[in-house]
């Protein structure tokens, strides 16, 4: 992906509107009574955080390899992808709190109000949505923050039909409901984003046929087994992957050769892009292909 379809610009666009939207909404909620209408502006608060920490971490991610951060920075995106998704389920949960308390004590809540404000916000909404839809199939970190705006562009729906209904119809117990099903929503959508940004900060193996992979490079000329195989991400995007490989005793110039091949081998069919190999003689020969020494767990082959 190119990560300048998403620039500076756009991420401040966003902002200033989510902001916007924050202030019209507390203004509104307080004035209407409506709980989902305050709930949607604290939402909208929290994505104006979180989409400045997008684009910071988009940002850091740009630099370049040093002596401190040998793979570079790519991790800031996850990082903030994972603290994004996680602040929508700590705040869905706050919404659910506050829903079940107001069915307890219902309000009366200003439906015309309600409605002016919540189509403003909808508008809004997904003009941010189009602006950040560039990225949002391609990194984690755009992902999460799309989803915030998105989320936010259900909310401003779920809200827009409930004040519809109170403009006719006195029904206390609709606006809880309303916040309850938005909160549910998002934090359905926020935790496929908790479970993969977990898995690759704890360099959790990649899904990848690791049989085939075994079968693929002992098929290539002149290698006689492969053990000790690691594989990991350093985002959803880029693999990394090591092994040891045994050959017969030859020249480190004949090495390069069948290093070349791996690396062509992985990138082309696996979609791999980093990758070290280390050629042995008979040291590893009787290893299996992922290492079960220093109390390490893993799957045998």
């Amino acid at each position: 992906m190119d990560k300048r379809k998403v620039n500076g610009r756009r991420f401040l666009a966003v902002t200033l509107l989510n902001a916007t939207i924050t202030v019209v909404e507390i203004i509104g909620g307080v004035v209407s009574g409506s709980l989902a209408l305050l709930s949607d502006a604290f939402h909208n608060l929290g994505d104006s955080l979180s989409i400045v920490m997008g684009y910071v971490a988009q940002v850091i991610s740009g630099r370049p390899e040093n002596s401190r951060r040998t793979f570079g920075y790519r991790r800031a995106e996850i990082l903030s992808a994972f603290l994004n998704a996680l602040f929508l389920i700590v705040m869905s949960i706050f919404l659910i709190v506050e829903a079940i308390q107001r069915l307890q004590h219902p309000a009366h809540i200003n439906g015309k109000i309600m409605l002016i404000v919540a189509v403003v916000g909808l508008i809004a909404n997904l003009l941010s949505a189009v602006l950040l839809h560039a990225g949002s199939h391609d990194s984690l970190n755009i992902k999460a923050t799309y989803l915030h705006v998105l989320s936010d562009s259900l909310s401003s729906v779920a809200v827009i039909i409930g004040a519809i209904i109170l403009m006719y119809i006195n029904v206390p117990w609709l606006d809880p409901l309303l916040t309850i099903a938005v909160a549910l929503y998002i934090a359905f959508e926020a935790w496929p984003i908790i479970k993969q940004t977990i898995s690759i900060l704890m360099q959790s193996a990649p899904q990848l046929d690791y049989d085939a992979i075994q079968k693929d490079i002992l098929a290539i000329d002149g290698i006689e087994g492969v053990h000790h195989l690691h594989a990991w991400s350093m985002d959803e995007h880029r693999i990394i992957f090591s092994a040891h490989i045994n050959c017969h005793d030859m020249k480190i110039s004949e090495c390069e050769h069948i290093y070349r091949q791996i690396e062509h081998l992985l990138e082309s069919k696996y979609n791999i892009n980093h990758v070290t190999i280390q050629a042995e003689c008979q040291r590893g020969r009787d290893e299996t292909l992922f290492d079960t020494n220093d109390d390490e767990i893993h799957l045998c082959h």
